[in-house]
């Protein structure tokens, strides 16, 4: 290997991370967005072309048929011209505001949220389309109300709160779906298709970017057509489907120039910039981000820009010209910058971090992934699981609070009715004291079911809060071995390209050598708490294989020899969350038996017969007094007594001093 090629492999993991980052990146600003806000149509425009219209407006009238002039030419210049087409708009809107001509307002808002949309400025999507949605409201128009719900979120999931957009999508989808409005449909099936590009539900989304195209084929609205083909050819882009999806953004592109489209026709192009950057042509990438670069200009997609300079960088950071590939970086994070796109900022830094390290610029390089991390961990702070599980907590528990004043007002009810007839038949005792009882026992009934349901809002919330841990165990650990690790690695790789260029005397051999001996052993140390948040074995092979890989890693250590004993587990299939589960008490029971017992040998056996799932963890330790857990307050007993109730299982502990501790825990798979 040359001495040059030595000095950039060092920077070849921060180019392949970099590589598919970018691809997210790109992907943001393709016209998922637009699937609603044209849902009619100016039946001037369709009629008469832009120097008719021009022709027109000198001698038009101050009334409502000049605001559907302007709204034509609004029209004319919408994809290939947005300047002229907001101030067209803007005309529309100031004329129909001062004729208090509502429908003109309304369509003055879906005009601008149009446009907006495929200049990827999501805020001002959103802004106009709640404004929409306050009118509908007024009107009471159920269909409008759709659209704006649909848009709305769907605007909310380009601004990074996937929890506003798909709550606002899948509102609109119900009161629009199935309800006769065949020409939205297309969009409407082209709206979920993007929706569930985002939630990574690439088979869904396949699914409705087929029915959404063969909706628009039957319409012959061409410009709604361009937009389901290209949403269609994005979701066979991430299932690397790459022959039919340039096959799909090819047609796009035709009618896209056919119909002078010109957003649609950059956003094609960058589609395809993507499908070469996945294949490795570079050269491919580089012709079709020039392209959409140019068009995206052109139309102001500012977000299209920032991904069609991010891809330039790419491309000349693959071809070793580090100064091009900088400052076409460079350009992107000050779009991202002034145009406030967080998740695109956060990818341009870790770009420059990657051309950094190429340039042996290594100050620059850590301080650019500092940046990065924090805007990243901005957006997806663990503020984001907790306020998941929060949301699920208050939703179950408001459900289960009105359940039970449900019930306390039906008991209080009874009780009323009973008194009156108590007090009105005081001469028949016989049949008060018959009712009076009769009435005791329903009591007992119904506060029976509400402490059942009382128990059941409990139960619940502990899911919620252990799921919601798992998930950011799942997410740290995730972070850590991608992040820090290939950060590390990255390190390692250009500290050996260093070592090849540089003369050192001995004493400095061995220093750096003892510096990569202590950086192995940091990586080492990484993986090993990674792994231990959220077992990789665990996910991919299963509840057997993890708990045998826990045992043998705990054996390594030399602290304590454990013997795995597993029965009818090889086949046995668990639910992911049991399974989790049923590791953490194992781990918890294992780290205390470590740390407490003084134990030198332990047992753990795992059996399921008839989807009955037996845990049964035995020391040969010091042991205690079983009795002294009732008023035990360490987090670990609490977390695993926490864990067997959310299994609704049954644990039975066997002890004494100097006997060592066997614990049973026996629960339905």
């Amino acid at each position: 290997m040359e001495k040059g090629e030595k000095t950039c492999y060092c920077c070849f993991v921060y180019l392949c991370n970099w590589g598919k980052d970018l691809i997210c990146c790109m992907r943001q600003s393709l016209p998922l967005l637009l699937v609603l806000v044209l849902a009619t149509f100016s039946p001037m425009a369709q009629v008469l072309n832009t120097d008719s219209l021009l022709r027109l407006l000198p001698a038009a009238r101050e009334d409502t048929s000049k605001v559907h002039l302007l709204f034509s030419l609004s029209d004319q210049f919408e994809n290939a011209e947005p300047e002229k087409a907001k101030h067209y708009a803007g005309l529309a809107g100031a004329l129909s505001k001062k004729l208090n001509f509502e429908p003109g307002t309304f369509r003055y808002y879906r005009q601008l949220s149009y446009i907006y949309a495929y200049q990827s400025k999501y805020d001002s999507v959103l802004h106009y389309n709640k404004l929409m949605l306050e009118i509908a409201k007024q009107k009471r128009d159920t269909f409008y109300i759709g659209v704006a719900l649909f848009n709305i979120g769907e605007s909310y999931k380009f601004l990074a709160d996937y929890n506003k957009g798909l709550q606002y999508t899948l509102e609109g989808v119900k009161l629009l779906e199935g309800k006769g409005y065949t020409s939205i449909e297309a969009n409407l099936y082209g709206g979920l298709q993007g929706t569930y590009l985002m939630l990574k539900q690439y088979d869904k989304a396949i699914g409705f970017g087929l029915k959404a195209v063969e909706l628009g084929r039957k319409q012959s609205n061409k410009s709604q057509l361009v937009s389901v083909l290209t949403n269609l050819a994005n979701g066979y882009g991430e299932i690397k489907n790459f022959p039919e999806a340039k096959k799909i953004y090819e047609e796009a592109i035709a009618i896209s120039r056919e119909t002078n489209n010109t957003s649609i026709e950059a956003m094609c192009y960058e589609g395809l910039a993507d499908v070469a950057l996945k294949e490795n042509n570079m050269e491919l990438l580089k012709q079709y981000a020039e392209m959409a670069l140019l068009l995206h200009t052109a139309v102001q997609n500012d977000y299209g820009v920032l991904a069609s300079k991010q891809a330039l960088a790419l491309y000349h950071l693959q071809r070793n010209n580090s100064s091009a590939s900088k400052q076409y970086a460079t350009e992107a994070l000050k779009i991202a910058t002034e145009s406030n796109f967080l998740e695109g900022k956060a990818e341009v830094l870790n770009a420059l971090s990657g051309i950094s390290f190429a340039m042996h610029e290594f100050i620059n390089a850590f301080n650019y992934a500092d940046e990065s991390k924090k805007i990243t961990e901005k957006i997806f702070t663990e503020a984001v699981a907790r306020q998941d599980a929060s949301l699920r907590i208050k939703y179950e528990t408001e459900k289960k609070d009105n359940q039970i004043k449900l019930q306390q007002a039906e008991i209080q009810e009874k009780k009323i009715i009973n008194y009156l007839l108590i007090a009105g038949a005081c001469i028949l005792f016989l049949i008060s004291l018959l009712g009076y009882r009769n009435y005791r026992n329903r009591q007992k009934i119904q506060q029976q079911r509400i402490s059942e349901l009382e128990t059941e809002k409990q139960l619940t919330a502990a899911e919620a809060v252990l799921k919601g841990e798992e998930q950011e165990r799942s997410r740290l650990a995730k972070d850590l071995h991608d992040g820090l690790g290939g950060m590390l690695s990255g390190i390692k790789y250009s500290m050996n390209a260093m070592k090849e260029n540089l003369i050192m005397t001995p004493g400095n051999v061995r220093a750096f050598e003892r510096s990569m001996d202590m950086l192995d052993s940091s990586i080492k140390e990484m993986r090993r708490v990674a792994h231990n948040m959220m077992p990789e074995s665990l996910v991919k092979f299963g509840l057997d294989t993890a708990l045998k890989d826990f045992c043998n890693e705990i054996n390594q250590t030399g602290a304590l020899r454990v013997n795995y004993q597993s029965i009818g587990m090889e086949d046995a299939q668990i639910e992911q969350t049991t399974a989790i589960t049923i590791y953490r008490i194992v781990q918890e029971l294992i780290n205390n038996t470590m740390k407490h017992a003084a134990a030198a040998t332990a047992i753990v056996q795992v059996s399921m017969l008839n989807r009955r799932v037996s845990v049964t963890v035995e020391d040969d330790g010091d042991g205690f007094d079983p009795v002294l857990l009732r008023n035990a307050k360490g987090i670990g007993w609490v977390n695993i007594l926490s864990r067997v109730d959310f299994l609704k299982g049954t644990l039975d502990i066997q002890s004494s001093p100097g006997s060592g501790t066997s614990v049973h825990i026996e629960l339905d798979a």
